[in-house]
């Protein structure tokens, strides 16, 4: 069996670089520990996240894809496919985005599209969605809000994903927001999206997000794995941890599409619609 052992992280991040990677090293060294061969980090861990979404927040240190943070991140990974957010410097333009890292090389790298609020005060935005393949099986990235779109995900399991990485900062509620995460509105958006998105396209969703509070953010936690049939199979609930899931990808995928085939049951000529203004 082709059984891969994967997790998702809900841990803090801040702009201590430094810091962040000595968590980094933590985290990936537990995880090597148990055996974990797919980790995926939250989004913004290496420099933390906007301390808020109304514009004119402080930024992160913009790094390159190819400079020697992305290429420590890489050695600290070895042989663990390793998904982590940070904050993408090309030329004069930022970008929030996730890359990909396995055996001190990039795999793959996803600029995020989709921006809430005033996200785009601080980044560009990124324009497309293609899946890769890895040594666990053929992945796609999303970052957060990416996954409130279903065109995002679908874009990447029509590309051959069995596999969906989100990393995510997602936070709480801004009003009315309850004293326990677990009662929060937002938390109950963020489960609800990770398992429609893995029904949907029928793949394994791995789900990572920030713990912990930064600036005005209360970060929901709830990092995740996802069957290709909804089912949560590990999840940290709102509290700072480490989910851990075995899974035989290929097995779990061909069996969750062999009678209701979601993707080849499509009928894309009957679904045309006028574009909102």
């Amino acid at each position: 069996m082709s059984v891969v052992r994967m997790a998702a992280v809900a841990a803090p991040f801040d702009r201590d670089l430094e810091g962040d990677f000595e968590r980094i090293k933590r985290l990936i060294g537990e995880a090597r520990a148990y055996g974990v061969r797919l980790l995926a980090l939250p989004e913004a861990c290496l420099g933390g996240y906007l301390a808020h979404l109304d514009g004119g927040a402080d930024e992160p240190p913009a790094l390159r894809a190819d400079g020697p943070e992305i290429a420590r991140l890489a050695a600290l990974a070895g042989d663990m496919v390793v998904c982590a957010g940070y904050c993408e410097a090309d030329g004069d333009r930022r970008y929030n985005s996730v890359i990909c890292v396995h055996d001190g090389r990039v795999l793959g790298n996803h600029r995020k599209v989709h921006q809430p609020l005033r996200e785009n005060a601080s980044y560009d935005s990124g324009d497309s969605f293609a899946a890769f393949d890895t040594p666990v099986g053929r992945l796609g990235l999303l970052i957060c809000y990416d996954k409130a779109f279903p065109e995002s995900a679908r874009a990447l399991a029509l590309d051959g994903a069995e596999i969906i990485v989100v990393v995510s900062a997602w936070p709480g509620s801004r009003t009315n927001a309850p004293a326990d995460l677990a009662d929060d509105r937002w938390t109950r958006r963020f489960d609800l999206f990770d398992r429609a998105r893995a029904l949907e396209n029928q793949v394994v969703w791995v789900s990572a997000n920030q713990s912990g509070t930064f600036g005005a953010m209360r970060f929901v936690c709830s990092a995740k794995i996802v069957d290709p049939g909804g089912d949560v199979l590990a999840t940290t609930g709102t509290v700072p941890g480490m989910a851990m899931a075995d899974v035989d990808v290929p097995a779990v995928v061909a069996a969750a599409r062999r009678s209701m085939g979601h993707l080849r049951d499509r009928r894309p000529e009957a679904y045309a619609v006028p574009a909102l203004t």
